[in-house]
């Protein structure tokens, strides 16, 4: 057996020229963007709004509000599990990089952001809803997302990926419906407030198995938290421009996807609850197809059992036993 599977890592530009690759999960905001009649001028506004983001939060030194412009880029994850060539398209995250246009530099941005797994919409779009089929009380199987986690952190931690990238990933995700979020005093000057949920999460402890803990915090002019999940020290790890590069990015997709929590004409107060039924909104001019997105979620977690769950299962069962 492997102790370690290999991973291959490819690059694309996200750009108003942007075609999903036949590997990308459709689900994903991004390739969701770049498809229909409309498709170059939702990628077009889409990186406009990003660039005026990330200006307006970058200030400084910044007179006309044009000094910067990020650049994406959607990296895809292969994985090879047998040595033989095989490969399962296991991950899928952005990576921003930042142009300062009065230096002339590029400036790396952070690694993750947008996250995407055939084996995430597996877990939960395939095997969370067989587990409560017909059953009367909501529960979650025994060692739901080991596998994935273990999997997430066997990337971070190989050297394929020390080789791209300097900095550990930061994933930046929508806050749940379904929780409260209370303000706290503390306020940085580029995160914002933090904001501290009243309970933890089912997405939350998924993300604790992949090795990731999570903090909230609403950036300046924001009308809701985001979910920062991260390794190490957010606060510290990274420059401002590394977290307005996130912030922007992340934020964009979420008015999109969103609107009712992240367009959202009243600001979150001291104690916030999310609320997808808001109807005081504002919607951008970016065609975005939700109803699509949750079916194909499922379709997609069934791509995974069946090219990789069920054909690999015992090598897989053995490895995550064996993965310290």
């Amino acid at each position: 057996m492997n102790d370690n599977f290999t991973f291959a890592i490819k690059s694309i530009c996200f750009d108003e020229n942007y075609q999903p690759s036949d590997n990308t999960r459709i689900t994903t905001n991004f390739a969701n963007l770049a498809r229909g009649d409309s498709r170059q001028e939702n990628l077009r506004n889409t990186l406009r709004m990003i660039d005026n983001r990330f200006n307006a939060l970058a200030h400084w030194d910044n007179p006309k509000g044009d000094r910067y412009s990020v650049e994406l880029e959607i990296i895809s994850i292969d994985m090879d599990i047998q040595g033989n060539g095989e490969t399962f398209p296991s991950i899928e995250v952005l990576k921003t990089n930042i142009v300062d246009r009065k230096t002339n530099q590029r400036i790396d941005g952070i690694v993750g952001n947008n996250f995407s797994s055939y084996v995430r919409d597996y877990d939960f779009s395939v095997l969370l809803l067989d587990h409560n089929k017909n059953k009367p009380q909501f529960s979650i199987p025994e060692n739901f997302g080991d596998l994935h986690g273990k999997l997430f952190q066997s990337f971070v931690n190989s050297d394929i990926y020390k080789q791209h990238f300097k900095k550990r990933p930061v994933i930046c995700l929508s806050v749940s419906d379904n929780k409260v979020y209370h303000r706290t005093g503390n306020h940085h000057p580029i995160l914002g407030f933090e904001y501290q949920p009243n309970e933890s999460s089912l997405t939350e402890q998924y993300f604790k198995k992949m090795g990731l803990q999570v903090r909230y915090f609403m950036p300046p002019n924001s009308a809701a938290p985001l979910a920062f999940y991260f390794f190490g020290d957010l606060l510290n790890d990274y420059s401002n421009l590394e977290l307005i590069g996130t912030i922007s990015t992340m934020e964009t997709f979420q008015k999109i996807y969103r609107p009712e929590i992240y367009n959202a004409n009243a600001v979150a107060g001291e104690s916030y609850q999310p609320n997808l039924k808001n109807r005081d909104h504002s919607f951008t001019r970016i065609v975005y197809d939700r109803e699509e997105r949750s079916q194909l979620a499922i379709e997609q977690g069934k791509f995974a059992e069946e090219h990789f769950i069920k054909p690999y299962q015992a090598i897989l069962e053995q490895w995550t036993a064996a993965y310290a």
